[in-house]
């Protein structure tokens, strides 16, 4: 469409890794093998919490949450990337690149927060475990997930409102596998500069706000696990923290690299992109099943009961 002498970009063309038609066939066997268990792990892991009954409880009602959480977001990268490995045209409409970008940061900012609620339920769990019932009640649980959607909700309306606003008129070609802030907002034919301090003010309060909060609460749970006298004790507490640390760590690093500078490319964006939205979803079950005993004795109990699910378990 044209305005005067100015072209409205109404799409965009995903460049993707690479037009090799070789490699894109590769790319796409490994990202349909990725998203396929990606499905499976995590509707697995929220199967398993939903039949167990020795699993509803506060902690596994959040690992339930954040399965779906993982399988949400892959979906909203994934399958376009499938299509566009297929594809000649690779294109995306100008609505559907604000919606991916929209329901990208939705479920990612999401996450974010329910990563922190998470440690904030090990805080409380290990440092007042006398008043954990009370403090984790069912509807504290149901207000605390429903905070952290509208938080997600609020971070990526912001993310969305901003791209949206800026005037696309010159190049078409996204440098990247899906539509998100800066490889959009460099496509803009206007300065960006507002729109970048206010995207990173938005993405560093959320990452810096959330990853200290989970900063100081395993700092308290460190000193009440050091106090414990019984080592079995100091085992299963630093074995549940363990895992949501490491899953914080694959979340947050990756975050911090991508969101927490000015629309600037790097030749890596797209390999840490990849990790977060695509390999991560997958790890988080991974690493909460190897790790948990109450989980795998769940999966088994599923594994009797539920023929469709044997193929996910090893004999």
């Amino acid at each position: 469409m044209e305005i005067g002498n100015e072209t409205i970009v109404t799409q965009f063309k995903l460049i993707g890794f690479s037009s090799t038609p070789e490699l894109q066939i590769v790319f796409f066997v490994a990202f349909l093998i990725v998203y396929l268990l990606t499905i499976g792990a995590n509707l697995l892991i929220m199967v398993t919490i939903y039949m167990d009954s020795h699993l509803h409880s506060p902690m596994y009602f959040f690992l339930s949450n954040l399965s779906f959480l993982d399988l949400c977001l892959s979906t909203v990268v994934i399958p376009k990337s499938l299509l566009n490995f297929v594809s000649q045209s690779k294109t995306i409409s100008f609505n559907e690149c604000i919606v991916q970008l929209f329901f990208l940061h939705f479920f990612g900012g999401a996450e974010c927060f329910h990563l922190t609620l998470m440690a904030y339920d090990r805080y409380v769990a290990i440092c007042s475990p006398l008043h954990y019932t009370t403090i984790m009640s069912r509807r504290s649980c149901l207000q605390l997930v429903v905070s952290t959607w509208i938080g997600g909700f609020l971070h990526s309306f912001t993310q969305a409102f901003l791209t949206v606003q800026l005037p696309f008129c010159g190049p078409r070609e996204i440098n990247h596998f899906f539509c998100d802030v800066h490889p959009v907002s460099v496509l803009a034919c206007s300065s960006t500069f507002i729109n970048e301090i206010l995207v990173m003010a938005n993405n560093g309060t959320i990452v810096l706000g959330c990853f200290l909060v989970v900063f100081i609460s395993y700092l308290y749970i460190l000193f009440t696990i050091l106090k414990i006298h019984s080592a079995q004790g100091r085992h299963k507490a630093f074995s549940t923290c363990a895992s949501h640390l490491l899953v914080v760590i694959l979340i947050f690093g990756p975050c911090v690299f991508i969101y927490m500078r000015p629309s600037v490319t790097f030749s890596m964006d797209k390999m840490v992109s990849m990790f977060y939205t695509i390999l991560t979803p997958l790890l988080n079950p991974i690493i909460y099943t190897l790790r948990n005993e109450k989980v795998k004795r769940g999966m088994k109990k599923v594994k009797d009961r539920t023929v469709c699910f044997q193929w996910l378990f090893i004999p």
